[in-house]
């Protein structure tokens, strides 16, 4: 029996995933679920460039604005909750179409990874958090490259959410990310995912990040991430996205 097909739009920042999906979706009776792990905080919405009801252009959007910036929200949520998702769309004899730039969310799909839901170990976390700032983040990735050489050589050295994720998982489980993602996509994927990844020119693309910037300063970003700093306290999760 043929599996369900999923259609995902990746792509870096900017680069107009939002706005190639919601085309995509009036052409083909679809309907988008985010991959953004910072747009599905509510009141976070000109910092994560927050798709608007106008531009949506009456397509449904899942995914976006239903979890308070002060809960935590992990990758197996959101595994579970966009499975929810696509499950809803194709009982409507509608097409989802996944769009995002979170890779983690996305892999988590069409690899069928599944994460399991873990206690943080604040401690630990916290230790690696004053090694970063009193010996750089570099000594954390030279301390991830020795555990896990393989899950390493797709992180940025400037990535310390990944970075940290990547000694978390090996601390916690005393298995690398890399054996846990292979163990996990043993059970396969419920949809046929086809893929498709925008590529774009780099200096154009940073000329648009630039400008994508500019306009939220001037949309009144400051008084928005003041707003939430005095509304919510704290941020488990959602403090990756205002970078306090």
């Amino acid at each position: 029996m043929d599996k369900p097909t999923v259609i995902v739009i990746a792509g870096p920042t900017a680069s107009g995933k939002s706005n190639m999906a919601v085309e995509l979706a009036k052409k083909i009776n679809g309907e988008v679920i985010s991959a953004d792990s910072m747009q599905i905080y509510k009141d976070m919405n000109i910092g994560t460039a927050k798709i608007t009801k106008q531009e949506m252009q009456g397509i449904r959007h899942y995914m976006i604005s239903f979890i308070y910036p002060n809960k935590r929200y992990s990758v197996s949520s959101y595994k579970k909750d966009a499975e929810k998702c696509i499950a809803e769309i194709l009982h409507k004899g509608k097409v989802p179409i996944i769009c995002g730039g979170t890779g983690l969310y996305i892999d988590s799909l069409i690899y069928g990874i599944e994460f399991k839901e873990e206690e943080i170990n604040e401690t630990y976390r916290n230790e690696l958090n004053r090694i970063a700032e009193t010996d750089g983040l570099e000594k954390l990735y030279n301390m991830a490259l020795k555990i896990d050489y393989e899950a390493m050589k797709k992180i940025s050295k400037n990535d310390k959410k990944r970075i940290i994720r990547v000694l978390e998982i090996y601390h916690n489980t005393g298995k690398t990310k890399t054996e846990h993602d292979l163990e996990s996509r043993k059970n396969g994927v419920k949809y046929d995912y086809k893929v498709f990844a925008i590529n774009m020119d780099r200096e154009l693309l940073y000329n648009r990040i630039n400008s994508r910037v500019d306009k939220m300063i001037n949309e009144g970003l400051i008084d928005e991430v003041k707003s939430i700093i005095q509304k919510y306290k704290e941020f488990p999760t959602a403090m990756q996205g205002l970078r306090i």
